[in-house]
């Protein structure tokens, strides 16, 4: 007898119940996010005048110069014992293509530019 009570109340409880609405809600908001996820992208650094690059002169160009071009670099670093300085702007797509382009500076004892490297996705073969 307890058995079938209980079995009438599921079955009622089932047709009325307000959680199921709320169910299918919370189920709808996070396929949403899912696919909100899965079409977005991830953006990193900052953005820089990469067409200054070409005015960049070694031996002559100092940090100064440098943040007069392109502003504050967005990573400071050391390698070989020298400064270094990367302004790098990277945006990484999950559909479709990512778009890449960073400026790596070297500089000499005195801080002058002593070489440079500048990579971009961003272009024409």
């Amino acid at each position: 007898m307890l058995h079938n009570q209980m079995q009438a109340e599921l079955s009622h409880g089932s047709l009325n119940c307000p959680v199921r609405p709320m169910v299918f809600f919370c189920r709808m908001i996070s396929f949403l996010a899912v696919i909100l996820v899965a079409t977005g992208c991830a953006n990193m650094g900052r953005d820089f005048a990469d067409r200054r690059v070409l005015d960049i002169q070694i031996g002559k160009t100092t940090q100064d110069d440098l943040r007069d071009m392109f502003g504050s670099p967005w990573r400071v670093g050391i390698e070989d014992g020298k400064t270094t300085w990367t302004y790098g702007r990277y945006q990484y797509r999950l559909i479709g293509d990512s778009k890449t382009k960073d400026l790596v500076i070297h500089f000499n004892k005195d801080n002058i530019v002593s070489s440079y490297v500048f990579n971009t996705t961003d272009h024409q073969e």
